[in-house]
C-alpha cells in the first residue's frame, strides 16, 4: 500500500478547522471582555470553566491517550462513557481518530508519515496540521476499538456529542445561576481555547525543549512545563520510550495527576490491569543513553 506522506505542501486547507478555530479564539477572547463588563457574568460560570477543563483534560490525557490509544489498562464502561463525553467536548474529534492519529505519529515520529512531524516546523507540529484536511486516511490501526461500542457510537455521533458536551450541558447549568451566555462562554470557548494549546503544546513544546533521558532516537523530550499544563503529559521522552505504561511521570515527585487517577480508581475497583513498564528496562534505557553521552557506568 502506498504511504501517505503527511506534508503541508500535499494537502488541501481543511475550511472547517480553520474557520471554527479561528472563531473559537474570537469568542475566548470575548469571554475575557464579558466576565470584566457584563453585569450578568457569575463567578459561578468561571468555576464551571476551571471544571470543564479538568474533566475535558482528563478525557484526553486517561481517555483518549492512555486508554485509547494506547490500552495501558483497562476500565468500566461507565468511566469510559465519562472520557467519550468529555472528550468531544474538547473538539479534538472522535476517539478513534485521535487514536488513530496518535498510533501513526509512534510509529512514524519525526517522518514525513507523522501526522504532527516537528521535523516540518514548530507552528506545523502545534496546529498546522489540523488546519489541513488528512484525506485517503485509513483506521486500519485502531481495529482493536471499533469493537467496542461506547467508542463507536462516540465516533458515530461525534457532533452529537461535541454539541451537547460542549455547548448545551454548559448553557444549561448557567441557567441554575442566571448565567447560561457566561457559562456557555467560559467552559465552552475559553476552556477550550486554553486546552487546545496545552494539548498541542505536546506535540510541539515536548518535542523541542527538555531532556533526552530514555532516548535520544526521536525528538520527544521530557518537560515539567507541558507536564504541569496537561495533567502529566509533559514527560515525553519516557511515553515515547515505555508508551505501554500507564504512568508518564513515573517519579514520585513526577507532576502526573493522570496516573494518580488511574491509580486512586483502581483502588475502587474502576479500573484495572495497569501496565508498568519493569524497572530494569528502564533502568537499561536510562544506561544506554548515559553511555552514549560517554558517561561512565552508574554516573
Amino acid at each position: 500500500m502506498q504511504q501517505h506522506h503527511v506534508r503541508p505542501e500535499n494537502l488541501k486547507i481543511d475550511k472547517v478547522n480553520t474557520t471554527f478555530l479561528a472563531v473559537a479564539h474570537v469568542l475566548a477572547v470575548a469571554t475575557i471582555f464579558y466576565m470584566i463588563f457584563a453585569e450578568a457574568f457569575s463567578w459561578w460560570s468561571f468555576a464551571l470553566g476551571l471544571v470543564y477543563f479538568c474533566f475535558c483534560g482528563l478525557s484526553i490525557t486517561g481517555g483518549y491517550h492512555r486508554l485509547f490509544s494506547h490500552p495501558t489498562y483497562r476500565a468500566r464502561w461507565f468511566l469510559r462513557l465519562f472520557y467519550l463525553f468529555f472528550g468531544a467536548a474538547s473538539i479534538q474529534n472522535s476517539a478513534l481518530k485521535w487514536s488513530s492519529d496518535h498510533r501513526v505519529h509512534h510509529g512514524k515520529v519525526d517522518q514525513d508519515e507523522d501526522p504532527y512531524n516537528i521535523n516540518v516546523g514548530f507552528w506545523w507540529a502545534h496546529v498546522g496540521w489540523v488546519l489541513f484536511k488528512n484525506e485517503g486516511k485509513e483506521l486500519n490501526n485502531v481495529k482493536d476499538l471499533q469493537k467496542d461500542p461506547l467508542v463507536m457510537l462516540q465516533h458515530n455521533h461525534y457532533l452529537a456529542f461535541a454539541i451537547v458536551s460542549g455547548a448545551v450541558l454548559p448553557f444549561c447549568l448557567g441557567l441554575i445561576w442566571g448565567d447560561p451566555i457566561g457559562a456557555l462562554l467560559c467552559a465552552g470557548f475559553l476552556r477550550l481555547a486554553v486546552q487546545w494549546h496545552a494539548t498541542f503544546a505536546i506535540n510541539s513544546v515536548a518535542h523541542k525543549i527538555g531532556d533526552q533521558p530514555y532516548s535520544t532516537k526521536n525528538s520527544a523530550r521530557d518537560s515539567v512545563v507541558t507536564a504541569l499544563i496537561t495533567f502529566g503529559e509533559g514527560y515525553h521522552n519516557y511515553h515515547h520510550v515505555f508508551h505501554g505504561d500507564y504512568r508518564n511521570g513515573i517519579r514520585w515527585w513526577h507532576f502526573d495527576p493522570t496516573k494518580w487517577f488511574v491509580w486512586t480508581c483502581s483502588k475502587l475497583k474502576i479500573t484495572w490491569d495497569l501496565k508498568r513498564a519493569s524497572t530494569d528496562a528502564i533502568e537499561r534505557a536510562r544506561a544506554a543513553v548515559r553511555a552514549e553521552r560517554g558517561f561512565p557506568a552508574g554516573a
